[in-house]
């Protein structure tokens, strides 16, 4: 039996990319190190679930620590307070050791992650006055090569949104500091005018979404040979490969959630819909609560076919049932033979751009409809409040997409 290979999971958020490395059944995770907490209880939770690591283990391998004290992470002498609050007396095996002497002697192969995406993200840097050219979240990428160099793997994934390759903070693009930093350490990576040819869809990869993200591979320099091979594999697997899968294979033998009677909805509880008579219960698919008014709005959208309809309609068929304008469509159903669009963060704050294509359930997708969409496995349980497990979900990478990453890099690195 050939052995697996080891990662180090940096900004591992819920462990979107850590659960395909592992189902891809090449890999065993050394570390994960996530920063927000309802994460980090998430990925710990799978570990043990799902992963047989035990209380202690998990505890010890995914890191809640903030990864801008890079130098602190690698080498010890910090604090991790949520070990307390899990019940564990040897949160010194980490805290006082870091990263380092977690690993002790183990060999780390490869190395994954994304930092947040939102500075790199063209309609964040819209919405910003200064394009987010002030944002911190442009330069975490430094902590990611930091970790690299210090332990030296045979390469690392790099995911991020395809506005990376757009961002210029200082006037200098983000392609190009992040193609000298690596060199710097001695690792080659595509050349930024190459990294076109990096953005892949997830929907390409047994996904059922379109969610498009440039994928940085880096290797140590002298081994471009095996960067070029590992692009040809990823490329001839996405051209062959599209994905089938729609929203209807996603979700559409999820229970229905219909619309309860005004009476109902005017109950001291914030119910608006509900599960048909005799329908079982499914983990993490409850409705969030929607008024009359979006109910009423939900049902017309796509009775009318809205979605079809140029922006102008749009905009005015919001105007007519808000008393509101805007210059910008408000609303969007997604369709039951078409992949759905990107799963986003913003869900946490609201799903009007994610309304459900049955028109008698006249609502926005569940968190168990977007994990589907993101391709998750349909035991990954979320830990934290709905729009924290929105955010999480929306920003993770589909397990099914790392998962196809990490088969094809495995082959060039196992002999």
């Amino acid at each position: 039996m050939k052995k697996k290979l080891t990662f180090i999971d940096l900004f591992s958020g819920c462990g979107g990319l850590s659960e395909g490395f592992l189902m891809s059944n090449k890999f065993y995770g050394l570390a994960h190190v996530e920063w927000e907490l309802p994460m980090v209880r998430t990925l710990r939770n799978r570990l043990e679930k799902k992963w047989n690591h035990s209380k202690e283990d998990s505890l010890k391998r995914v890191i809640h620590f903030d990864i801008q004290k890079t130098e602190e992470l690698i080498n010890g002498n910090w604090s991790d307070n949520s070990f307390q609050e899990f019940g564990s007396n040897n949160h010194h095996l980490i805290t006082k050791v870091g990263l380092k002497g977690l690993i002790g002697r183990d060999k780390v192969d490869v190395i994954i992650g994304g930092p947040p995406c939102q500075a790199y993200s063209i309609a964040g840097r819209a919405q910003d006055k200064n394009s987010m050219k002030d944002d911190y979240r442009n330069f975490l990428f430094e902590s990611f090569v930091k970790v690299v160099e210090a332990f030296s793997p045979k390469c690392f994934v790099f995911e991020n949104v395809p506005g990376l390759l757009s961002a210029c903070p200082g006037d200098i693009s983000v392609p190009q500091r992040i193609y000298d930093a690596f060199k710097k350490i001695g690792y080659t990576i595509l050349k930024p005018e190459e990294l076109k040819s990096a953005v892949f869809s997830a929907n390409n990869f047994g996904v059922p979404q379109t969610r498009k993200r440039v994928i940085i591979i880096g290797v140590k320099s002298g081994n471009e040979s095996v960067l070029k091979d590992v692009y040809r594999k990823l490329t001839n697997f996405s051209n062959t490969t599209k994905s089938s899968l729609s929203v209807k294979h996603a979700i559409g033998n999820l229970p229905k959630l219909k619309p309860l009677t005004k009476s109902s909805i005017d109950k001291p509880i914030s119910i608006s819909h509900a599960y048909e008579k005799g329908a079982i219960k499914v983990m993490h698919h409850e409705p969030r609560f929607h008024n009359p008014r979006d109910i009423k709005i939900f049902k017309e959208w796509i009775h009318n076919n809205m979605n079809s309809k140029k922006t102008q309609e749009k905009t005015e068929f919001y105007y007519a049932n808000t008393g509101k304008k805007s210059n910008h469509n408000k609303y969007r159903n997604l369709e039951w033979d078409k992949p759905s669009p990107t799963i986003v963060a913003h869900l946490s704050k609201d799903g009007l751009m994610f309304i459900h294509p049955d028109a008698t359930q006249a609502r926005s997708i569940t968190l168990k409809e977007a994990a589907l969409l993101q391709s998750f496995p349909d035991d990954y349980e979320f830990l934290g409040n709905l729009g924290v497990c929105y955010k999480m979900v929306g920003n993770a990478v589909p397990p099914k997409m790392a998962k196809e990453i990490a088969k094809i890099i495995s082959n060039e690195f196992i002999k």
